[in-house]
């Protein structure tokens, strides 16, 4: 009963009431909402096709999460992903050999090495130069774009390599290569931000920057490090989605995600303004995004309108998890209870 109380009275709480309550309406719609087969040997089902288009946002939003919590913002992760599919793809394309497993290996190298620059670029203009960061970042967000319009030419780059398409399509032990990689890396995050000193010092630099420099923190060092992490959290993301579709799109590849990963930490119960930030919270807000876009197809309601919905559910989510709403719920359920009567009034 302890351990519910403390749920009920997390941030968490409703997030998750609220995939619940996605997941419910959608079984109530289809029937074999839940159901999952196995069919040559691989799961499929509406949940596995959730968790799999979920990879890629989830990665984005894992980077956003550690530069959010640093006090930050970062608008150019869209532009990583489609300058790292940019890369990617042309290397293949250009590969006298596109199906081998060494040129596939090399393209990934490169396009996650260029987003590990791209990061480390937005994290230097940040903690060096001292540029604010939604516009530090917004400077890579426009021009990224354009970056990755040059490398393509202008042109959708389509490839035929099966070796490239495991990526975003394959199987690994029955479950999509994509859903265990980014499962992985949030492992690998978690790991490292609550089992070592990592978060401490992250969540100590987004409470007060100034206080953690004078306690001894290289907060600057450590800005630049989730900056470079967001950055290549997103190119992996951009694979992901160029495998997916075996085409680099400069123009429609990872765009709005950064809007989409934004949503999922502030639903996961990040605040924007920095300091602790959740990592499980931001993983059931990618469900929640990810879930209600699905719930959207199967209602069918045009796609175009899925914002708005996206804008309820955030809305409902955030102000049941703000402070002044918790505030007035729970003393709602408060019951009053009897002063003691004096004993010389008794007798």
């Amino acid at each position: 009963m302890t351990a519910w109380k403390t749920f009920v009275r997390s941030k968490i709480f409703w997030p998750v009431m609220a995939l619940v309550a996605l997941v419910a309406a959608n079984t109530i719609k289809t029937t074999h909402f839940l159901n999952i087969r196995v069919q040559d040997g691989h799961l499929f089902g509406a949940l596995i096709d959730i968790l799999r288009n979920s990879s890629p946002l989830l990665l984005v939003a894992l980077g956003m999460t550690l530069v959010i919590a640093t006090r930050g913002i970062d608008l150019s992760v869209g532009a990583v992903v489609a300058i790292s599919g940019a890369v990617a793809c042309s290397f293949i394309a250009s590969s006298p050999n596109p199906g081998a497993v060494v040129t596939v290996l090399t393209a990934v190298a490169i396009a996650v090495l260029l987003s590990l620059v791209l990061g480390a670029w937005n994290g230097f203009l940040v903690s060096v130069v001292g540029i604010q960061p939604i516009i530090a970042t917004l400077v890579l967000m426009t021009a990224g774009r354009g970056i990755a319009m040059l490398i393509t030419g202008g042109q959708i780059t389509t490839i035929n390599s099966p070796a490239y398409k495991q990526i975003g399509s394959g199987f690994w032990l029955g479950v999509p290569l994509a859903v265990l990689i980014a499962g992985g890396v949030f492992a690998i995050v978690a790991t490292l931000t609550r089992r070592t000193a990592l978060g401490m010092l992250i969540e100590s630099v987004g409470i007060n920057p100034l206080a953690s420099r004078l306690a001894g923190v290289q907060s600057r060092t450590i800005i630049w490090t989730v900056y470079a992490l967001a950055g290549v959290f997103a190119g992996i993301a951009g694979l992901m989605i160029s495998s997916n579709v075996m085409a680099a799109d400069a123009n429609n590849a990872g765009l709005f995600i950064e809007l989409d990963a934004i949503l999922a930490v502030v639903i996961g119960g990040t605040s924007l303004a920095g300091g602790k930030f959740s990592l499980s919270g931001t993983l059931v807000g990618v469900l929640v995004i990810q879930t209600l876009t699905l719930t959207v197809t199967i209602l069918g309601i045009p796609p175009a309108v899925t914002p708005l919905f996206k804008a309820i559910v955030v809305i409902a989510v955030c102000l049941m998890q703000s402070p002044v709403v918790r505030t007035k719920l729970g003393s709602r359920r408060r019951v009053p209870v009897m002063a003691p009567v004096p004993a010389e009034v008794v007798s």
